[in-house]
């Protein structure tokens, strides 16, 4: 058994949905999105009701919550953040997701108990601008995907032992530097850097010769064309003993506009990844763990610049891929009709196979085969076509609450 090791597991939480999935699969902690001054404007992010609500529930798990307020922010959006950030303290956010210095400023200035998180769009790269965050008051700094293992425990070295380090563990990459994209504001007159991103990086591309008339010159990979522009996404599931020997904290997943499911199967794996390390320093990734990586939406894999700049970039195709789909949503079990009960999401049938995915090891990656169903007057069914409709499904399995049943396709 190695020392305890402490670690912060945090997911993203586009909605509420995914903040109850992303706690109930193991995330210490959750960030979210208000409705002003994110970078995810066309997510559905928290009203300030909501925000309240998400709050109350985080806590009363002894969780937490952060909220995005990371906008490169202009002249008119000081008027009215004096105001957001008094309510963010009041509701019970433990902390903010910042970028810009004046912003951090004003944070300091009007709700000086909520704790300044860095974000990785203010490019920290060296234990020197580290530090500068340190002493304006950050009690953590979410170092820049740039950054390799070795030079995050050079900086962890440099900093006071109070200031926590973050970075982004899995999830989808930017191809800019940190994410710092104009191109999405030059090619669809949409900011990235306010929140609106239209991933022009995600576009097939060709050139084009000037002296040939505008001739057209591919430069694909293969007949669908080439993404000269795409990133592969980030997976360190299998290096987790690394990133916690090397001084991170705070083991982030991108995706607050990924599904639910997304959420559910990600933060699953990586929950029971920290938590064998943290059992066993010798510990080493189970092969289960690492094909769940492969059952939820991605594109192909990469370890990003832990190890040094590697290939990065996927030509193949900007489209993800997904092996399982979310079929339904446990509800609980019924001990008298010895039944999983479950809410439709995805069409299923007598004789489809659902697999469980679940925080229980007793329930994780069993697999049911559906030989009857009932609807909840007791009717047999042998097709679950109605959406959310809820479904009886006889298993000796005893699937808990917000388990997800899911299906190969």
């Amino acid at each position: 058994m190695c020392e305890t090791v402490k670690t912060e597991l945090l997911a993203p939480a586009g909605d509420f949905d995914k903040l109850r999935t992303a706690l109930h699969f193991g995330a210490d902690a959750v960030y979210v999105g208000g409705n002003e001054f994110s970078l995810r404007a066309n997510a559905k992010n928290f009203t300030d009701e909501q925000l309240r609500e998400a709050c109350r529930y985080v806590r009363e798990r002894g969780k937490k919550i952060y909220v995005a307020v990371n906008v490169f922010a202009k002249n008119d959006d000081f008027d009215r953040l004096p105001g957001y950030l008094k309510f963010l303290q009041d509701a019970g956010v433990h902390g903010i997701i910042a970028t810009d210095p004046g912003v951090i400023e004003f944070c300091k200035k009007y709700a000086p108990v909520l704790e300044i998180h860095i974000s990785t769009q203010a490019n920290t790269t060296n234990k020197y601008a580290a530090k500068f965050w340190a002493d304006q008051g950050a009690k953590r700094i979410v170092l820049a995907r740039e950054t390799t293992l070795e030079e995050i425990k050079e900086i962890r070295d440099y900093l006071p032992s109070d200031v926590q380090i973050e970075s982004f563990v899995h999830g989808a990459m930017c191809i800019s530097y940190s994410g710092r994209c104009l191109l999405s504001a030059v090619l669809a007159g949409r900011s990235g850097n306010r929140g609106d991103c239209v991933q022009a990086c995600r576009w097939e591309y060709e050139i084009t010769e000037k002296n040939r008339k505008g001739e057209r010159l591919p430069v694909f990979e293969d007949d669908r064309g080439t993404y000269i522009l795409n990133s592969k996404d980030l997976n360190m599931l299998a290096h987790i003993g690394e990133l916690i020997e090397s001084g991170v904290y705070s083991f982030k997943i991108e995706g607050r506009m990924k599904s639910q499911y997304y959420v559910a199967s990600v933060v699953n794996a990586y929950r029971k990844a920290i938590d064998g390390f943290t059992a066993d320093n010798n510990y080493k990734v189970p092969e289960l763990l690492l094909a769940e990586l492969e059952k939820n939406s991605h594109r192909d894999y990469t370890t990003g610049f832990y190890y040094g700049e590697k290939d990065s970039v996927c030509t193949s195709t900007s489209q993800p891929k997904c092996g399982y789909e979310f079929t339904a949503l446990v509800k609980g079990y019924d001990e008298e009709k010895g039944a999983i009960v479950v809410e439709m999401r995805n069409r299923f049938a007598v004789g489809d196979e659902l697999e469980v995915l679940s925080p229980d090891d007793d329930c994780f990656g069993k697999t049911i085969k559906i030989k009857e169903m009932f609807d909840e007057s007791g009717v047999p069914i042998t097709d679950a076509k109605l959406v959310q409709q809820t479904v009886y499904i006889p298993s000796d399995c005893r699937a808990g609450k917000d388990d997800i049943l899911r299906k190969k396709v």
